[in-house]
């Protein structure tokens, strides 16, 4: 469990697919405070840490992780949002946020506005209805507020802070994202869907 506060962005030395996945290997600063089969949200993805060697941790992908994510796109010298798992205690300053990918989504438009950044991502119809404006959504594992929601993509406003430490800094329109809805959106969406006793 995590809270979409991303603590660091880290960047990406090597790459190695193989037959049934891909070995991502990624430099942190706090990887020395990493303990092996940690789990560490890459780009809001939950992953387990199966290597540390200096700054340098190393991921395990699966399949299915590579097909929902963008991070089988990645390559040496890509750059990382990187958050640690949630702790009993902690401050929760963003959402509960899982490291379960429900979609990759594009940046569809980006506008400044000031010294912030106005974002369209877009994303289905199915899921767009999960949202709502003032709601919650992670993206790329960054905790963000929806500002409005259409048919098909949404936007969110960025403030400073998070263009300067986080991937939708300098990421551009036509870029993947990953993106996982609020999980008590999803919860009652099914429970809507399967109800025999719903209104």
């Amino acid at each position: 469990m995590f809270t979409g506060l991303v603590e660091q962005l880290g960047t990406v030395v090597h790459t190695h697919h193989e037959q049934v996945g891909c070995r991502i290997q990624v430099r942190s600063t706090f990887s020395h405070e990493v303990t092996l089969g940690e789990s560490i949200a890459v780009n809001g993805v939950c992953l387990t840490a199966v290597s540390i060697e200096g700054e340098v941790i190393a991921f395990d992908v699966g399949p299915e992780t590579l097909l929902r994510t963008n991070l089988g796109s990645l390559q040496p010298g890509n750059q990382v949002n990187l958050e640690r798992s949630l702790r009993v205690g902690d401050r929760i300053g963003g959402h509960f946020v899982q490291g379960h990918i429900d979609q990759v989504g594009t940046i569809v438009q980006r506008q400044r506005s000031g010294d912030w950044d106005d974002i369209w991502f877009g994303t289905t119809s199915e899921m767009s209805s999960l949202l709502i404006p003032k709601g919650s959504i992670a993206i790329d594992g960054i905790s963000l507020t929806v500002v409005s929601v259409h048919e098909s993509r949404f936007n969110v406003m960025l403030i400073p802070h998070t263009q300067a430490i986080t991937t939708l800094g300098f990421k551009q329109v036509g870029d993947l994202v990953n993106l996982e809805f609020d999980m008590l959106a999803k919860h009652v969406a099914r429970l809507l869907m399967t109800n025999p006793y719903r209104a």
